[in-house]
């Protein structure tokens, strides 16, 4: 059998020679990196402050919810739920808790607003010991015809925020884990619960929502908008754990002015969290 080698690139030996394409190109993403530092990645597995160092393994659920819904997590604790553990930070004392789920044991978590605290908060349930993550939480929406607790399930989140980039290297999006987003599809279907099923656009400024960013981000596929997806699912694909998120749709940043629609006392937060719950128990 005769076999033709490919001739897109010239060789040396065994040696492949780069094109000038291939070399201006590489210059070209150095002296990128250098005018952005949010583009020098580093690929060192160990930092200084190493969450396994730091935080001692601990009996924790392989199973978790990050949570960001305080009054479900309350009406748990109410239930029974138990502290597992907690830590301090600036931003005040954060529980670990676990509860019986159906026979099963169930670890959950506040994991506070904003993709850096939020990326924190899973490092350390990582080092405790949880492995397979669903989390739960509102989103904007970016599609006007989203109606308030309509379920969203993210394909990919848009990297528009910072810390992603400290865990993977550059690139527009980031998908969340293939096994943690089966598991939502079938939970969901299994339910007979309608969802959409598209990008979420990670952003790290409320306040610089523009209606110029808001199109763009409509035109390549984005249907929500929050803060934390995109460092979720860097972590988890950084640390090999299983991660998928849930949302609802909550305001509406879609038109010219902002619509609150008192999203945060909408009954959906509960039913959202028990199927973030199943959802993560399938994994």
């Amino acid at each position: 059998m005769k076999v033709t080698r490919r001739a897109d690139k010239p060789r040396a030996g065994n040696r492949i020679v780069k094109s000038a394409r291939d070399v201006a190109r590489a210059r070209s993403a150095k002296s990128v990196a250098r005018l952005h530092p949010i583009l020098e990645y580093d690929r060192s597995r160990a930092a200084v402050i190493e969450p396994s160092r730091v935080h001692r393994r601990i009996a924790i659920p392989e199973h978790c919810v990050p949570c960001f819904f305080r009054d479900v997590i309350a009406q748990l604790v109410a239930e029974g739920a138990r502290e597992l553990t907690r830590g301090e930070s600036e931003a005040g004392e954060y529980v670990f808790y676990e509860l019986n789920y159906g026979g099963r044991p169930l670890a959950v978590f506040h994991p506070m607003v904003g993709a850096p605290i939020a990326a924190a908060r899973v490092e350390r349930a990582i080092a405790l010991g949880a492995r397979k993550f669903v989390a739960c939480g509102g989103a904007g929406a970016l599609d006007g015809g989203l109606a308030v607790g309509h379920i969203v399930v993210p394909r990919a989140a848009v990297r528009d925020e910072g810390t992603s980039y400290h865990y993977l290297p550059p690139a527009r999006e980031v998908r969340p884990t293939r096994r943690a987003l089966a598991a939502i599809k079938e939970t969901l279907r299994r339910h007979g619960h309608s969802y959409v099923l598209g990008k979420t656009w990670t952003t790290d400024a409320v306040y610089r929502e523009t209606p110029a960013r808001i199109r763009r981000r409509r035109a390549e596929g984005c249907v929500a908008v929050e803060m934390e997806a995109a460092a979720f699912f860097a972590v988890a694909r950084f640390r090999g754990v299983e991660f998928g998120q849930i949302l609802y749709a909550a305001d509406d940043v879609s038109g010219a002015r902002w619509n609150h629609r008192d999203w945060m006392r909408h009954q959906a937060r509960e039913r959202i969290f028990h199927l973030a719950a199943e959802a993560c128990l399938r994994l």
